[in-house]
């Protein structure tokens, strides 16, 4: 599971509902940090962006080539609290629990 999921989030055809990690990182890349709720700036419209869809090769690619290591939780609630800790804990940039 947790093999498949980061494929999903690194193989080259992945789209931007796909590889949400990626896609945050292109859109850091490239300055677009701004979600929109309309069709100019959409995410189907970043990607038809050349600049844009280069960054999120990139950072398919880049995400490919990340070295990880996990802690298996099975509880959902200590899995939840483990999560916030160690976020805080290391201070990752990326874990801000914000809804995208």
């Amino acid at each position: 599971m947790f093999r498949q999921r980061l494929r999903q989030h690194s193989i080259p055809a992945a789209q931007h509902n796909q590889a949400v990690f990626a896609f945050k990182l292109a859109r850091e890349a490239t300055g677009r940090t701004d979600a929109t709720y309309s069709k100019k700036g959409s995410r189907a419209e970043l990607q038809k962006d050349p600049q844009f869809a280069e960054a999120f090769t990139q950072a398919k690619a880049r995400v490919r080539n990340m070295e990880l290591r996990f802690v298996e939780e099975t509880d959902p609630l200590r899995q939840a609290l483990l999560e916030i800790y160690v976020a805080v804990a290391l201070g990752t940039p990326y874990n801000d629990f914000e809804t995208h």
